[in-house]
């Protein structure tokens, strides 16, 4: 595995003599990696410093999300219509770190309330709307097509390395120094990512031809041509199956482990980090999987082996070393298939989206995509309140695993090689 990750990391040609790529990618490993620590701190703020119910963490996980429902189509055709989009992201990165750096703060005053965190939540989504609707446009701009496929593959391995090491690092901050506080390291880690991105020199793509159209056109024109189009069609609808059900599971995943199964912060961040090997395992042999199999075919077999796994959640029982036994594969597992799902979907999206409607494919992509996770989260918590987690939690399995369906029945799973570059 140590020999894996540095071929896949540490090679002396191509990307790594990429200078903005470099400062690209150390960016998004800093930010990645203090994400791992919200992504447990602000759950575990509700319901270890509030005591909140299924229904308000149901409430929390959809009010991050609900901004990728609401705002990306908006937001995409903004972005299509300026340039300077590397200072956006910039913008984005340091707006993010005061919206985080505000919890610890009402934490120190006895003034941090589940409203607080709704907005948070909901403030730190819509900002990373911005931001990744503008990264989507530059990063095709900074990477050559070429090299998309592994530039996909070294940023998800970092992404998985953050997996490993931050809910670990996460739990023993919360347990050391409280949930609030914790997500303080979040704030400096966005600080960081801005300063490194903002060193960056890539000349930036122009704006759209078509900025002064009308909105619904612009609108109309990004929306056509995803629906439409054979291929990123069935993406997407795989993609948003997936994201409805899993975020069924996951709206409830961190009170499941901590009320019904009994585990400790510090062990549900073990959990996670010793599960997320399977991601940095599946983000590097990813690409070389599309490459052998087909890209397409590598795509339909992780949207079945990317939710399956989780039905061992549902099942964990019994003494607690079977539990976290359980546990831990079903994280591996579903974290191999989510990256080869992820790596090679993605690029296969990157080079079929004509670049002066990127932004605007983007934002009609995330607001079906992203937009079922707040939907399936507010599920997740009713049903975690009617019928209760661990039925929940197999509903959202179960149920994710659907997405193979779709797959199999459009024209992934005969696309081998990785397509030509969009005009």
């Amino acid at each position: 595995m140590i020999s894996a990750i540095a071929q896949a990391v540490w090679r002396p040609h191509g990307l790594w003599r990429h200078a903005d790529f470099r400062r690209l990618w150390a960016g998004q490993t800093i930010s990645v990696f203090g994400d791992q620590i919200t992504m447990l701190a602000l759950p575990l703020a509700a319901v270890l410093t509030l005591d909140a119910s299924p229904g308000a963490m149901g409430v929390l996980t959809a009010a991050g999300w609900l901004p990728h429902l609401l705002l990306s189509l908006g937001a995409g055709v903004w972005i299509d219509r300026r340039r300077g989009r590397r200072d956006l992201m910039v913008a984005a990165d340091l707006l993010r770190a005061a919206v985080l750096a505000s919890v610890p703060l009402a934490h120190a005053f006895d003034a941090l309330t589940m409203a607080q965190l709704y907005v948070v939540a909901f403030g730190v989504g819509a900002l990373t709307v911005v931001f990744d609707l503008a990264y989507s446009s530059y990063f095709v701009v900074v990477v050559p097509r070429a090299a998309i496929v592994e530039a996909n593959a070294k940023l998800m391995a970092t992404r998985s390395a953050s997996y490993i090491g931050g809910p670990s690092l996460a739990g023993l901050l919360v347990q050391a120094l409280t949930a609030p506080v914790a997500l303080a390291v979040d704030a400096l880690s966005f600080v960081a990512s801005a300063a490194l991105i903002r060193r960056m020199r890539t000349p930036e793509p122009p704006p759209d031809s078509l900025a002064d159209a009308p909105l619904r056109t612009r609108l109309a024109d990004g929306g056509r041509f995803l629906l439409r189009h054979p291929v990123l069609r069935p993406l997407l609808a795989c993609a948003t199956t997936l994201n409805f059900f899993t975020f069924v599971l996951w709206g409830v995943l961190v009170l499941y482990f901590a009320d019904e199964l009994g585990l400790s912060a510090a062990l549900i961040g073990a959990v996670f980090s010793a599960g997320a090997v399977g991601a940095l395992a599946g983000a590097l042999v990813a690409g070389r999987l599309g490459a052998r199999f087909g890209y397409g075919r590598a795509v339909v077999i992780g949207s079945f082996l990317f939710p399956a796994p989780l039905v061992l959640f549902a099942l964990a029982s019994g003494p607690r070393p079977l539990v976290l036994a359980m546990l831990v594969a079903g994280e591996f597992l579903s974290s191999v298939g989510v990256m080869l799902f992820d790596v090679n979907s993605n690029s296969i999206q990157a080079l079929l989206t004509p670049h002066r409607l990127r932004a605007r494919v983007t934002g009609v992509h995330r607001t079906i995509n992203y937009g079922a996770r707040p939907v399936g989260a507010l599920l997740g918590g009713a049903l975690g309140g009617l019928i209760g987690l661990r039925p929940t939690i197999a509903i959202g399995a179960v149920g994710a695993t659907l997405a193979v369906l779709v797959a199999l029945r459009s024209p992934l799973r005969s696309l081998r090689e990785l397509p030509e570059e969009a005009a």
